[in-house]
Parts: C-alpha cells; structure tokens; sequence
C-alpha cells in the first residue's frame, strides 16, 4: 500500500504543502490549472531553506474578507475546473476552518487572511495535487506549532493562533512546539493536514521510501530550514495479501422518510468523505418496516459526518462503531485507452492486486456513462469495452477462475 507521510517538522502551510506534493511528482498542470481558476497563474520556483532544496508556491492575490457562503460560492464558480472529488474536499477545509473560527469568536461574519483568493488557491492546489498522486492513505507525522505571539486580523495572538489550535484540538493529530520563534502552522495548513489525514502516526508500521518532496515556506532561518517535507512509501505488512487501516461506522435506524430522500442522503454522505453508504431493509419494532442506515468513515470525519447523517435523515441518535479495523487490497487507478466505434478515450480504471497480481478491476462508472451518453449506446456496453481494454492490457482475458 502506498501512503503519503507529511513530516511538518517546521510547520505547515498551504503554499508550503502544495510544494511538496509537486516535489513528490503530483500532476503540476494540474495543480496550476486549478490554482489558475481563482488566481493568475502561481509562481513555482526553486529555492534553498537552511541548505535544503524544496519548492516556493507563490499564490499572491488581493486580500479579500469573505464570508463562509462567500467562499463556498467562490469554489461553486470554479466548480467546472475542478473534480468532484477536490470540490467536496476543498469545502471541508473551509468547513474546518469555520468551525474552529466560530468556537473561538462565536457566529462570525468574516473570514480574513483564510477568505482570500490565494487562500483558496492553495487549498484547490493542495487538494488537486494530493489526489493526481492517487496514494491509499495520508499520515501526518507531529506538527511543529512555533513559539511565542504573532499578529493578525485580531491583533496579538498566542502561538498556536486559537483558530490553529481549535481545528487541531478535534484532528487526533500530534503536535510540538518546535524550534523556531512565530507562527509555524497557520490555520489553512492545519486545516488540510487535518482533512487529509487517513492513518495515524502511530499505525504506520515500517515502510520503504519510494519519493521525498520538500516545500518552502517564505522565511530562511539559519538553524532549521523553513520546509514541509512529504514522503510516499511502500508500507510492509504482516497481513499477507491485505493492509489494514481503522474506520469508524455510524449506523441509525429510520421508518419515516422517503427512498428518494434516504438515496439523496447517501450521495451527500459519499460526497463529504464516507467511504462507504448503504441503507439495508429492516423489520422495526411493532413490526413496522424501516431502512439501518450504515456509513463507513475515517475516525477523523466521523463527528462531521454523524451530524449530517442526522440533518438529512431527521434522526434523534447516532451508534458510532469506532476504530474498525479493515483490510485493504492494494489498488491502483490507471487511465486504459478504450477503442469504441473508431474513436478512442482515455479511461480511469481501478486495478486490485493480490500478492502482486491483478484479480479485478473496476472503470470509473461517471466517465463511462458520459461516454455512452455520447455515443447513444448503453453504458454496459461500454463497461464491457473498457473490463475488456483493462484485462487486455495486463494481458488477460479476465479473472481467473479462482477468483470468480
């Protein structure tokens, strides 16, 4: 399995993360494509921290006060530029930082330095570069916090700025002090360290290093270079074909709303970081028929994602099942060409693999939908084209007996 470790020894911030991940070969048209939505085009150069050559991300913009909506439409307007996927997450970390702020200073009309455009930028760079790497999972090693007062939109504030310190109170993440004076992780780093994080530090097991990325921030110290440095290894298990990982599952019980609602609900769900929805048929008590509602979740989103089940579904309780742990093939996404009718496209296509060996495979259903809408024909035709292209291109002709 490959996971993604960020080590923010010196802290972290947007900029500082979007660097690293480019460092660690994320797709960089990509990255600056999506940046490019709400900002003129980033500036990615080169530079040296205390000896160290890392990546310098610069996304300046006119600062601009926002509010949360504000921000949220911002992201809606850039939608067509970016995938679903980065759009949901990208919500979240606004989410994220919301919350924090309301905790600290109450319902608030204005975000400040986190509302501006290259606030934004960095986080649909960031989010856009952590999923071109196509990892199974994130660890977040402990997070150098500063040391001292800064100042900001408030005036003086101690370091951890009380927003830094609200979304890093529910995040499960470890923290130091570090050794440099100022502020070393801003809330926007803290926020997207706390998003992405999948695995815990103290999960990760031993590894081999396959890529190390670094990314700058804009001070040079002299004593500790001013970088984030990110990692993607190759974890080694006992487990034989399978890794493990932890998830939480949140269930509840409804007998009063709709399938058209209860189907809404599960989209909602999946688009705000469930791994996994369903809804199974259940007899209730007195007999009455009624739906166990079920989804699956890092521990980290499980409190977001309770709350939501219980806003859509209109339910009073939540069970929490926490710290589940599953196995996990390993998997990887690979664009197959797919020939139809003379024409060809590039198609996105999840391969697992057992001991080495491909054993399924999945096309990405939205991409081969549209393409059926396209060419007028039925989407299960072209699944069949693009599990025949994938199969063929590992040189089989499908699964093996065994497997079936």
């Amino acid at each position: 399995m490959q996971v993604l470790v960020f080590d923010p020894f010196n802290g972290a911030a947007g900029d500082m993360i979007i660097g690293a991940l480019l460092d660690c070969g994320a797709d960089k048209n990509c990255v600056i494509k999506a940046m490019q939505s709400v900002i003129a085009e980033p500036q990615i150069s080169g530079v040296t921290r205390a000896g160290i050559k890392a990546l310098k991300v610069d996304s300046c913009a006119t600062p601009v006060p926002r509010t949360l909506s504000e921000v949220l439409k911002r992201l809606d307007d850039v939608s067509s530029d970016l995938t679903p996927e980065v759009l949901a997450m990208a919500k979240r970390v606004f989410y994220h930082i919301n919350d924090a702020e309301e905790k600290v200073h109450g319902v608030r009309t204005h975000f400040h330095e986190v509302g501006a455009d290259d606030a934004i930028a960095d986080v649909i760079g960031a989010c856009t570069a952590l999923q071109s790497l196509g990892v199974d999972g994130v660890t977040v090693m402990p997070i150098a916090l500063g040391r001292g007062t800064a100042t900001g939109s408030h005036g003086s504030f101690p370091i951890p700025a009380p927003a830094t310190a609200a979304i890093l109170s529910g995040s499960g993440l470890l923290t130091c002090q570090g050794k440099e004076e100022g502020e070393l992780c801003t809330p926007t780093g803290a926020a997207l360290l706390a998003e992405f994080s999948t695995i815990p530090a103290t999960e990760l097991g031993t590894y081999t290093i396959m890529k190390v990325g670094y990314g700058a921030g804009t001070r040079d110290y002299t004593r500790t270079p001013n970088v984030i440095r990110a990692m993607i290894i190759e974890t080694t298990s006992d487990t034989g074909a399978f890794s493990q990982d932890s998830v939480d599952i949140l269930e509840t019980n409804v007998d009063d709303i709709s399938g058209e609602i209860i189907a809404d609900a599960i989209t909602r769900f999946l688009k705000n970081g469930a791994r996994d929805a369903s809804a199974t048929p259940i007899i209730m008590k007195k007999g009455r028929p009624g739906f166990l509602i079920r989804v699956i979740c890092t521990c980290t989103e499980s409190g977001e994602l309770a709350e939501l089940m219980a806003r859509e579904l209109g339910t009073l309780g939540i069970r929490r099942i926490p710290a589940v742990h599953r196995f996990i093939a390993e998997r990887t996404i690979e664009h197959i060409d797919v020939e139809i009718a003379g024409k060809h496209r590039a198609i996105a296509v999840k391969f697992g693999r057992m001991h080495g060996e491909i054993y399924s495979l999945k096309p990405e259903f939205d991409q081969a939908r549209d393409w059926a809408t396209e060419l007028g024909i039925p989407v299960r035709e072209v699944l069949k084209a693009i599990e025949y292209a994938g199969w063929k291109s590992v040189g089989k002709n499908g699964p093996s007996s065994g497997d079936r």
